[in-house]
């Protein structure tokens, strides 16, 4: 059996993590981290004139409460529900990509490409679309590993194809073409830690995603923030004097900003946006 299907099931399966566990529980996003990337969201959502934001992967609701406060209309799809067949407006997929499994590949001695069973075992030959992928996106040598993003890749252009009239967005960690991982990035989470990636569905199960092989518009997480107004600029010590309640607040805010834009955390994030021919505007367009 290939890793992606015992991956697949580990997480998806009648036993799979996502049936039986709340996510919230094992891994943090900026979700989670604070209400300001929501409101930054709302933010872009105004920005590209969307009236409603479709969140893929919603998990507890947590992006969708700070947006419906904004006044947007929001549509939460969990991570196994089938999209609709047509979508509008701002969608934004936090953190799903690094949950569709994909195949894994290590290049044999010979400097070929394999595909790596549940063991994580050489196995057959990569050919077609894959080995096609491979040659593209994230060429090998002899013991280096890598995940196939096609999966991903092919998720990623189902959303976008179904906009008729709006923006796509994919939030997640990831990589580029000159910063590839050697040995590739498969980890598991267990109750807030990294863990082994085991396939007994006690564990999340992710990788980074190739977030170049997307075709859409690559951007930093801080870059975007930054400028959709998040700041981690601490308040004037003037205000603790006058307003020590304001003070407190704003200093609260700046530390919660301040880990949302950090460049060796969630700050360096990937966004990637793709804008259908009908949409309003256009962010990149500022």
């Amino acid at each position: 059996m290939n890793y992606r299907t015992a991956w697949q099931h580990a997480l998806y399966g009648p036993d799979g993590f996502y049936r039986r566990e709340r996510p919230a529980a094992h891994f943090r996003t900026s979700v989670h981290a604070s209400d300001l990337f929501g409101r930054a969201i709302a933010r872009l959502a105004r920005e590209v004139g969307a009236e409603q934001v479709t969140d893929i992967g919603a998990g507890s609701g947590e992006l969708g409460r700070v947006l419906r406060a904004e006044g947007l209309k929001v549509v939460e799809i969990e991570l196994d529900d089938e999209l609709p067949d047509r979508l509008t407006g701002l969608v934004v997929a936090n953190e799903w990509l690094d949950n569709i499994p994909c195949e894994l590949a290590e290049w044999d001695e010979d400097g070929v490409p394999r595909y790596l069973t549940a063991e994580l075992t050489l196995g057959d030959v990569v050919e077609g679309n894959d080995l096609e992928w491979l040659r593209q996106w994230w060429p090998g040598e002899p013991g280096d590993r890598a995940e196939i993003g096609l999966a991903r890749d092919e998720a990623w252009a189902g959303v976008v194809d179904r906009i008729d009239h709006g923006t796509a967005l994919a939030i997640d960690y990831g990589h580029l073409a000159d910063d590839r991982p050697p040995y590739g990035t498969l980890t598991g989470f267990r109750a807030g830690r990294e863990c082994e990636p085991v396939l007994d569905g006690s564990c999340d199960i992710t990788a980074h995603v190739a977030l170049d092989s997307l075709g859409g518009e690559v951007r930093s997480q801080r870059e975007m923030l930054m400028q959709l107004g998040v700041s981690a600029q601490r308040p004037p010590l003037d205000l603790a004097h006058s307003d020590s309640a304001a003070y407190l607040a704003a200093l609260s805010a700046a530390g919660e900003a301040a880990e949302l834009l950090d460049p060796s955390g969630l700050g360096g994030f990937g966004w990637v946006l793709s804008h259908s021919p009908a949409s309003i505007g256009s962010f990149s367009d500022r």
